[in-house]
């Protein structure tokens, strides 16, 4: 039995204990935030809690202020911070989505500071009266989850908040006025959500404020007056709204400045001169405006100035200035500014810049060798009248990155150490005239993700041997004269892959099922023979894939239903026999509209630069930009040897916005089940044998622009109402066995009867009007390439990441230095 003295002794030990543990009231609702975090998860992907963070939170230890991502008062031992940042998301496994139940034990930690739960995939709206509780708050982050709804008023009752991030989520609504509230407010960040109408008044009372960020948003109308008493702003960045009006002439007051953001706006007249008074100034990004006039010298006077963005508005460079900078730039964008003559020689007084971008002017000459020596990171030079040859020095660098040289008229061969310069990522050639073959070296370089050399002069059946697990994943070739077989030496994450307009020849081999992530194939235009493959539906991502104009035999294989992807199929101009299979008409990418598909080009702070898509419909050529693929969907059999009854099962492709059959053998009536193809635009079944009337079903084509039924044996009215009431040009019913109706003026008798289908009349060898030409390759796909990449360079921007996938993030014309967003509460998001 123990004796008195020490059960006293045991007894005061465990109360000094107890003293120095963080409150029990505290430890019992984190453990319950615990419980609610694997409880309330709709997707639960573990239940290993020391994955996401949370092993020490449990009941024996004692004290939660010796948790992990628990910070406690040193003296009080109460909970004043918690670092709850990322907890949903270990990269080991697939990210947790949580409702906004799992918050509510927080609310009971009353002395809590500071909150961050930023980087989870909490969903709902936000949960304002548990803030009441949390009156303490000087730092809330909650940016890149999934709230929706508007801001709770609540929030702004907490009057000693000094940072609140709201960034990266979906909420909307109007910025309420009483956001004036929060008045020790040093940094608001509320990018990337759906805030609309005018920026509140009242922001300009938040005197303290040195950061607002409120880019990626649709708020319109022009710069509040307020906000010029703003003193002690550092930060104020617009971007990608839809604001409007002039820049206010007072701007330059804001003297404390240090990034001045106003992309992709509406804004109009000149720059201000008062921004020379920003002496602090080291961004400005005034890129994709509607600002005119000259653009001045002086902006170059502002000594701190490093990232300069003026690309894509009106403004206009003054070739006869004599430009003698005081500052150093390391980023410079003056795209569509009107710079004519040599590329300006100034800009090799910048030692230190890493990113060039003077594409879409009247620069002439040659590529200079002071450039080549630079060492800068990323070259963009598209669209210009450049001529000579690229200097071999360029590929000496080892900085280089991004070479973007497409559209001039560059000439030669490309010299045979461009495979030394083994960082670049995205090297695009096209569109100038460089002959000879394409340098084997090209496969050293290990990071090569983008190879666009198409519309060229460049020959040969000599390709470089890219290795399998490389990063390569656009290979554009076409518009050249390479000859031969078809390269397979690319590697398995080639995503687009264009060689289309050349001289290849021979069959395809099963050998093209390597590349097994493939999602566009282009091989339009060149002299392919054999059977159409059905190997080819083994390559399930397959999106798009042009075969057109080839020689290419047999019928068309059942086995491309599988494609569960394909969007776009055009088979046209070649020597396909047989029927057209039913099961066509169950592949699902053309059955439904696809969501919207990230671009591959969105992972960068610039524009890749992608070719239109042109589609030969409508009666003229036109080009679809690339960001519009995405809702399109096409299927061109035409000019081919196709017999039997067109099948009804295609009425099933509702997303379809082309269908093209003409120039075949097709028989039978037209099915009825075509008018069910509710987004067609273009419909083409001319020269064939089809007999029968023109369906009734056909007036419910509302998106209908574009019929043709000519050199038929069709006969009967021609149905009235909707857009068939607008079909009136005759050319498109000509040739047929009597067909009458208002739109070709025939008057119909009461009863007409069917004529019989007369005697095969032989083809019509008029070329489709509406065929699509697969004339470029850029469209948006949807890429999950390595994380890697992004370590590769600090010129690439890992973007919003909800769910933990790559987004969007800045997009104006520019590299990010800080390419990593980590939980670093001084981070200014998109600098």
């Amino acid at each position: 039995m123990a004796q008195p003295s020490t059960l006293l002794a045991l007894i005061f030990i465990s109360l000094i204990s107890s003293s120095f543990c963080c409150p029990a009231d505290q430890k019992q609702a984190l453990l319950q935030f615990k419980s609610f975090f694997f409880n309330t998860s709709i997707s639960n992907s573990s239940s290993d809690s020391s994955l996401f963070g949370l092993g020490s939170w449990n009941s024996t230890n004692l004290d939660c202020c010796t948790w992990d991502r628990v910070v406690c008062d040193s003296s009080s031992r109460a909970v004043i911070a918690l670092h709850l940042d990322s907890v949903s998301s270990p990269l080991s496994l697939e990210p947790k989505i949580l409702s906004t139940e799992v918050l509510t034990p927080l609310f009971h930690v009353k002395t809590l500071i500071l909150l961050d739960i930023s980087f989870n995939s909490i969903t709902g709206e936000i949960l304002g009266d548990g803030f009441l509780n949390l009156t303490k708050l000087v730092h809330l982050d909650m940016k890149q989850n999934s709230f929706h709804g508007s801001i709770p008023t609540q929030l702004f009752s907490l009057r000693f908040l000094e940072y609140l991030d709201l960034s990266g989520n979906s909420l909307s609504g109007i910025l309420s006025p009483q956001v004036g509230f929060l008045g020790n407010l040093k940094e608001l960040i509320m990018e990337e959500n759906f805030f609309h109408g005018k920026i509140p008044e009242e922001i300009g009372n938040l005197t303290k404020l040195q950061q607002l960020s409120l880019q990626l948003n649709e708020f319109h109308g022009g710069i509040r007056s307020s906000l010029l008493n703003l003193n002690e702003l550092q930060v104020l960045d617009l971007r990608n709204n839809s604001l409007s009006m002039s820049i206010p002439p007072e701007i330059g007051n804001l003297t404390k400045i240090s990034i001045l953001a106003f992309s992709k706006n509406n804004f109009t007249g000149g720059i201000p001169p008062s921004i020379q008074n920003m002496s602090n100034l080291e961004t400005l990004k005034l890129d994709y405006n509607m600002l005119s006039g000259e653009i001045p010298s002086w902006l170059f006077t502002i000594s701190k100035l490093r990232n300069l963005f003026l690309g894509g508005n009106n403004l206009n460079w003054n070739n006869n200035a004599k430009v003698v900078p005081k500052c150093m730039l390391s980023q410079l964008s003056l795209q569509s500014c009107g710079l004519a003559g040599e590329i300006p020689e100034w800009i090799s007084t910048q030692k230190n810049l890493v990113f060039l971008d003077l594409s879409e002017n009247q620069l002439e000459g040659g590529f200079p060798n002071w450039l080549a020596e630079m060492e800068v990171g990323s070259i963009i030079l598209s669209g210009n009248k450049l001529s000579g040859f690229i200097p071999p020095r360029l590929f000496q660098s080892l900085n280089l990155s991004v070479l973007m040289l497409s559209r001039n008229n560059f000439s030669g061969q490309l010299p045979g150490n461009i495979g030394d310069a083994n960082g670049i990522m995205i090297l695009m050639l096209a569109a100038n005239n460089f002959s000879g073959p394409i340098p084997v070296s090209l496969s050293k370089i290990d990071s090569l993700i983008m190879l666009d050399l198409s519309r060229n002069r460049f020959s040969g059946n000599t390709f470089p041997v890219f290795s399998p697990d490389s990063l390569l994943a656009v290979v554009d070739f076409s518009s050249n004269e390479f000859s031969g077989g078809i390269p397979l030496t690319f590697s398995q994450e080639i995503r687009i892959l264009g060689l289309g307009n050349n001289k290849f020849s021979g069959p395809l081999t099963q050998n093209l099922t390597y590349l097994s992530k493939l999602q566009l194939l282009d091989l339009h235009d060149n002299k392919i023979t054999g059977e159409m493959p059905a190997f080819l539906s083994e390559i399930s991502p397959l999106q798009v894939m042009n075969l057109r104009n080839n020689s290419f035999i047999g019928s068309i294989p059942k086995e491309f239903s599988n494609l569960t992807s394909l969007r776009i199929l055009d088979l046209s101009c070649n020597n396909l026999t047989g029927k057209i299979p039913i099961e066509v008409g169950n592949l699902p990418g053309m059955t439904d509209t696809p969501d919207k598909l990230s671009s591959y080009s969105n992972l960068f702070t610039f524009s890749i630069g992608f070719n239109d898509v042109f589609v030969n419909w409508k009666k003229s050529i036109q080009g679809l930009p690339c960001h519009t693929l995405e809702v399109y969907s096409f299927l061109d059999l035409s000019r081919n040897q196709l017999s039997g009854q067109i099948p009804a099962s295609l009425g099933g492709l509702k997303a379809l916005k082309l269908l093209n059959v003409s120039n075949n053998r097709l028989s039978g009536e037209i099915p009825e089940s075509l008018g069910d193809l509710e987004s067609v635009e273009s419909l083409d079944l001319s020269h064939n044998k089809l007999s029968g009337t023109i369906p009734q079903t056909f007036i419910k084509l509302q998106e209908l622009t574009t019929l043709d039924v000519s050199n038929n044996e069709l006969a009967g009215e021609i149905p009235v109402g909707g857009q068939m009431n607008t079909m009136n040009d005759p050319n498109d019913y000509a040739n047929n066995s009597g067909l009458c109706g208002m739109q070709i003026g025939v008057q119909c008798p009461e009863k007409l009867p069917l004529v019989k289908p007369q005697e095969d009349k032989g083809e019509d060898e008029e070329e489709s009007r509406f065929s699509w030409e697969g004339a470029a390759v850029g469209f948006p796909l949807g890429f999950f390439l390595s994380i890697a990449i992004i370590w590769l360079t600090g010129y690439l921007v890992p973007a919003r990441q909800p769910n933990g996938q790559l987004q969007k993030k800045d997009f104006e014309g520019g590299f990010d230095p800080k390419f990593i967003k980590g939980g670093d509460p001084n981070h200014r998001p998109g600098f």
